[in-house]
């Protein structure tokens, strides 16, 4: 793996925001066309299944499900190529009454050549 790989260092400071609740920060890591498809395909979080489409959107998906809740990251493993990385990730999010869930899964991230974020996604 390539420790200089642009959309791993990226990712990684997308986690420190995460779980540091640094929203602006994060968004600054973002293109202002970035999509994140968290997870991919119709969800609760993402009825229509086309994903958080642009800076706006994906403010508000912070809003509803980072902003209200705790959420750890645990990296158990990555792999680089060209402009992208994939990680194997443990998401151990707690909720605000208490109750933590743990998702463990593959999130892929992507960066331009300005190295903003401009697709994320979770399998």
């Amino acid at each position: 793996m390539n420790e200089k790989n642009p959309a791993l260092i990226a990712s990684r400071k997308s986690w420190d925001c995460v779980q540091n609740h640094r929203k602006e920060d994060w968004l600054s890591l973002m293109s202002d066309d970035v999509c994140i498809e968290d997870p991919i395909g119709k969800s609760m979080l993402d009825k229509a299944g086309h994903g958080h489409r642009g800076k706006e959107a994906v403010s508000q998906f912070w809003d509803r499900n980072i902003a209200p809740n705790t959420i750890e990251v645990t990296c158990h493993r990555s792999w680089t190529a060209g402009s992208e990385v994939a990680h194997l990730l443990t998401l151990t999010t707690t909720m605000p009454a208490g109750v933590k869930v743990a998702v463990e899964a593959v999130f892929t991230y992507a960066v331009d050549d300005t190295v903003l974020i401009t697709n994320l996604r979770g399998y």
